[in-house]
């Protein structure tokens, strides 16, 4: 942006005109309206160097808290107030002479500005400020849109770690409650099969001729035949002594054929009562 002193930018007025850059900063501060306190820190705080860079100063620290506190120069400040007993002179009584804008106290050419040239001076500065306020706040549009960006995006990475573990927390779950299954599955299968055991091995009991009993365990697999030969070793029947095998409940008789079959196939799993009758 052209700056407001370059010689360009001002209207052609004679030589009276020119004078208009004759304020010095603080002077220009002070007609906009800025406080006395302002004023001085700004121009003390940008090394003089111009109405543009106080504005931007002043723009940028206006909610400082000491922003309003009475400007102390350095070396002034440094030195204790009982021991100079002086009154401190203010800044706007010593910028006449660090001023850049070509002025010193005592300088008798300097010729004092009408009215008019100062009120052109302050509309031009005010016009100067409301561009940089402009551009400030587009600064800082764009700043805050930057960050509401990248507050968003953050966001959205923070929610796919959030959903990353929770997926990885339902895979955990989904793999630990298919173990469980497949735990009781075989846990069941155990079961039955001990429970199949038992069945296939259940106790035969046989009824003797004699009115005893015979208690023992045959394999679902075993033959008939089985039954027969554990009662004519441990039984009382007689040495000799042909017998028959029936199951009372319902009545039936095994013959000679059947002995060759399985318990399980003639049905005396899982338990079964024989009696032994003589042929």
């Amino acid at each position: 942006m052209m700056s407001f002193f370059d010689l360009r930018a001002l209207p052609y007025c004679g030589r009276e005109s020119l004078k208009m850059a004759d304020l010095t900063t603080l002077e220009s501060l002070l007609e906009m309206g800025f406080e006395r306190n302002r004023a001085e820190r700004a121009v003390a705080s940008t090394g003089n160097q111009g109405i543009e860079q106080a504005m931007d100063w002043l723009m940028e620290h206006e909610n400082d808290p000491d922003i309003d506190e009475p400007y102390k120069p350095p070396a002034l400040a440094a030195l204790d107030d009982d021991q100079t007993g002086m009154q401190e002179p203010s800044l706007g009584e010593t910028t006449g002479v660090a001023s850049g804008e070509g002025s010193q106290v005592g300088d008798t050419d300097k010729k004092p500005m009408m009215e008019d040239e100062k009120q052109q001076q302050v509309k031009r500065l005010e016009e100067l400020m409301r561009v940089k306020q402009a551009e400030r706040r587009e600064r800082e549009r764009a700043e805050e849109l930057e960050k509401e960006k990248q507050r968003r995006k953050q966001g959205q990475e923070l929610q796919q770690i959030r959903n990353k573990l929770q997926d990885d927390d339902m895979k955990k779950l989904a793999e630990m409650r298919r173990r469980e299954k497949m735990e009781d599955k075989l846990a069941r299968q155990r079961v039955k099969e001990k429970i199949a055991r038992d069945r296939e091995e259940r106790a035969q009991k046989v009824r003797l001729l004699d009115g005893s009993t015979l208690t023992a365990v045959f394999k679902a697999q075993e033959p008939l035949a089985a039954v027969r030969v554990y009662v004519q070793v441990n039984g009382n029947t007689p040495e000799g002594q042909d017998f028959t095998l029936l199951s009372p409940y319902p009545r039936h008789v095994y013959t000679d054929l059947d002995m060759e079959k399985p318990l399980k196939e003639l049905g005396l799993v899982p338990s079964a009562v024989l009696v032994v009758t003589k042929k």
